[in-house]
């Protein structure tokens, strides 16, 4: 209702919750008989209204002058401060239920960011208070929960969540009570009311005293168990043990096998890994095609370290032609190479990056590339200088961020974590590495990532050192030869919807379609052993799973060992306009001679075919590739999520966040486990970057980017006070920032990043929907919270740490 019924607050307090009461009516009219009776009308219905079952989710974080938490109540997730949590139990209690009433009393407490300016514009509060501070406080925390990249753990069994009494005897043959927490067939975890001394690999116990009261086991009813991990939650004692078994034919575990299948639904399948997986799993879908950095993957030949693969997507595709010349070949061999590779790893052991500094000369139509690395440049600092200077002064100057870390073959992986309740269906998208990647996998040492931190400002910076006076045939020392055998390197791109098998290759060649008699032409677009994209030249009437028989005209005449006609083709996919297919071979009895044919023509010319771009030429080395680099990366992706008609940002993902910058965000926080990004959001720039410019950018947009410089004073309590935040382009001139850097380092911790934000692309739900159904099985509520969860990421931002640089610079300039 659009109806103001501020005068009547009082009669809609007093009958809160009364409506469905026999003497309702009775009451209410001699409650009114003074009100007109239209108005008498209206307000009845708005009571009535209120008192109507509420099935909104309240969400007050960034709307109150309080911390909010996460509030269940009926199976919904709220979030609430303190005070709205008590109005919210109160009227719950007077409405006897969740119903609008409580919504909009929840809404409107008096701590509400939009209940005060109302009052304030009113003038029914001060603007300020007497202090001169204003009413309101600014707010100081901006809370956001750690999600590591990676985190996939598969159970061989389904653990059932069940809580009984449970007889404890000891390694040391004491005998104690604890209750069980889970329990799977072969597993059980327990808690304990005190702490016990068990150590990993104790032979300990069990007598089920809450199954044996209802069921028999016979002859046996102790089992023995080996503890196989320890922890502590809310000062709880938690023991993971698994069962010994000393006989093949267990009765108790057969017992176990039909009682977790009959019950699993009554007492709820524990579903943590699962959960934990998928946010993992769609946010680094999310985070990996928007990646700014560029992952290369560094091999080892006779006995040096040449670049072989790197990932890449639209918003570091421009690292990735930089450096490559003329003829379009990658010369990221000049970027990286033995030398520069042992220099990077001498740095990361001091948890420092190594910066270069590179120029492209271009000459009688060929690119020689020059590079100079901060170390080679510290061995002459007037030269250093001289060498900035010229560079700064092409357009092609660039300053390039290497860190890098050891490839670690066993983060490849990345399963299902369904317990073995895989369909056929979703079967191939847990397929194991196959020996051909884990041979490729085995040959590959290192990553390297290189960011591109080049700036308007850091160019002009360097811009200032004169070299008028710069000695040539030093210059040419930091010049890279040009090779006539190119070092092999391939791109990898970052692309969740290929979930392809087989590699494809671009080929176009007339194609006859015949389903029924009736007969089409096209052209192919592309195929595989197994496969084939056709365009017709006119719409068919052909529907998904219908047989077609293939012709292949002008691949007849090259050939006679095969014989290109009438080969039995399934439709896969068509399109709305029924002129694109998309087919795979039908195999009836023996072997197909179109999968033989494509074989053979594929292995005699792959050097003259085309592969389709982002096709992989080994089916799972991208997969492994981003998946090792998403587990190890050290670039924090914070996600920006809908929420209603604004942004948040509660959620950041990572490989290893032992960072210097995270560790001190976490430092300012107040809860466990989650970090504090006033120092990046407090600011109202960095916050328009969020709330403002992501509404604007598309998809394929290039990212929005800022810089700032962050001061963190030590021993200073109040938020507020201990952090400074300003923009780069706030501190206009070399002075002010050298001062600012000065400052901050003199008074605790200083801090320069680069945050990059890009719209995000819709998630492959594909590539989700089987953990996303298992949840939802067991869990519907949960299963819908979280696709709610997915589908609210509109943005990514990365946040790069250049202090290194900044530091360096400034040091240079003075």
């Amino acid at each position: 209702m659009t109806k103001n019924f501020s005068q009547y607050a009082k009669i809609i307090e007093r009958f809160r919750g009364q409506v469905k009461q026999s003497d309702f009516e009775a009451t209410f009219l001699d409650a009114t008989k003074n009100i007109a009776k239209t108005e008498r009308f209206l307000l009845k219905m708005e009571i009535k209204r209120l008192a109507q079952p509420c099935t909104r989710l309240i969400d007050l974080r960034g709307h109150v002058d309080g911390e909010c938490k996460a509030f269940e109540d009926e199976e919904r997730t709220h979030y609430l401060d303190d005070l709205a949590i008590r109005v919210y139990k109160d009227n719950v209690s007077a409405y006897g239920g969740y119903t609008f009433g409580v919504y909009e009393a929840v809404n409107n407490t008096e701590n509400n960011f939009r209940v005060i300016y109302q009052r304030e514009k009113a003038g029914s509060l001060p603007t300020a208070a007497p202090s001169g501070t204003p009413k309101v406080q600014e707010k100081l925390y901006y809370p956001a929960k750690f999600v590591p990249f990676g985190d996939f753990y598969n159970r061989q069994e389904e653990r059932m969540n069940f809580a009984i009494a449970v007889g404890v005897t000891l390694a040391n043959g004491e005998q104690i009570e604890a209750t069980s927490s889970d329990l799977s067939i072969s597993g059980v975890k327990l808690r304990f009311a005190a702490m016990q001394k068990i150590s990993v690999g104790d032979v300990i116990k069990l007598e089920f005293t809450g199954l044996t009261q209802e069921f028999q086991f016979g002859s046996q009813s102790i089992f023995e168990y080996q503890v196989e991990n320890i922890s502590i939650e809310n000062q709880v004692q938690l023991i993971g043990a698994s069962r010994i078994l000393d006989k093949e034919k267990d009765g108790f575990k057969q017992f176990l096998k039909g009682f977790i299948q009959g019950n699993k639904r009554r007492y709820k399948v524990n579903l943590d890994n699962t959960i934990a997986a998928l946010k993992s799993r769609s946010l680094e879908q999310f985070a990996l095609p928007k990646i700014n950095e560029l992952p290369v993957f560094v091999a080892a030949r006779e006995g040096k370290f040449v670049p072989r693969y790197a990932l890449t997507c639209n918003n570091n595709q421009a690292v990735y032609q930089y450096w490559q010349n003329e003829a379009k070949q990658s010369t990221l061999y000049n970027l990286i190479d033995s030398d520069r590779v042992e220099r990077m790893l001498r740095a990361e052991k001091t948890g420092h990056s190594l910066l270069v500094y590179s120029f492209v000369h271009q000459s009688q139509g060929r690119s020689y590339f020059y590079t100079a690395d901060e170390k080679q440049l510290a061995q002459d600092e007037s030269f250093a200088r001289h060498f900035l200077g010229f560079a700064a002064s092409k357009s092609t100057f660039a300053v390039t961020m290497l860190s890098i870390v050891a490839v670690d073959k066993a983060k490849a992986n990345a399963p299902l974590t369904l317990a073995n309740t895989l369909t056929k269906k979703d079967a191939y998208l847990d397929m194991p590495i196959s020996e051909e990647v884990q041979s490729i996998l085995s040959g590959l040492s290192y990553i390297v990532v290189a960011t591109d931190v080049t700036t308007k400002q850091i160019r002009s910076d360097y811009q200032q050192f004169n070299y008028d006076d710069i000695v040539t045939s030093k210059l040419k020392a930091f010049g890279h030869k040009r090779l006539v055998n190119v070092p092999a390197m391939d791109e990898i791109g970052v692309n969740y919807r290929n979930q392809r098998q087989e590699p494809r290759f671009v080929y176009k060649t007339p194609v006859e379609v015949e389903a029924e008699g009736v007969m089409w032409t096209g052209t192919s677009q592309d195929f595989s052993v197994s496969g084939l994209k056709v365009h017709l030249d006119k719409s068919a009437v052909l529907t998904k799973g219908e047989i077609v028989k293939i012709a292949f005209p002008n691949l007849q005449k090259i050939t006679s060992t095969f014989e290109l006609k009438s080969l039995p083709y399934e439709v896969m996919r068509i399109n709305k306009k029924k002129n694109v297919l998309n087919l795979r071979v039908h195999v009836e009895r023996h072997q197909h001679i179109g999968r033989a044919f494509f074989k053979v023509l594929i292995e005699k010319n792959k050097a003259k075919l085309t592969k389709e771009e982002y096709a992989d030429m080994t089916p799972g080395l991208a997969k492994a590739l981003r998946t090792i680099y998403a587990k190890s990366t050290s670039v924090p992706s914070f996600f920006v999520q809908s929420s209603g008609s604004r942004y948040k940002v509660e959620t950041l993902a990572i490989g290893n966040n032992e960072k210097p910058f995270l560790m001190s965000m976490k430092g300012l926080s107040d809860r466990p486990k989650h970090l504090n990004l006033y120092p990046l959001l407090h600011h109202p720039e960095a916050a328009n970057l969020v709330n403002l410019t992501l509404k604007k950018l598309q998809q394929a947009d290039a990212p929005a980017e800022e810089t700032l410089f962050i001061s963190i004073k030590r021993n200073v309590d109040a938020i507020d006070q201990a952090v400074t935040t300003k923009l780069a382009s706030e501190l206009s001139s070399t002075k002010l920032k050298k001062m600012f850097i000065d400052k901050a380092r003199k008074n605790g911790e200083f801090y320069c990043v680069q945050i990059k934000l890009s719209r995000t692309v819709e998630p492959d739900m594909e590539h989700l929907n089987p953990e996303l159904s298992y949840i939802g099985s067991y869990a519907i509520h949960r299963g819908k919270q979280l696709e709610q969860e997915i589908w609210s990421v509109a943005g990514v931002m990365q946040c790069f740490d250049i202090t290194q640089e900044v530091i360096n610079r400034h040091k240079l300039l003075n």
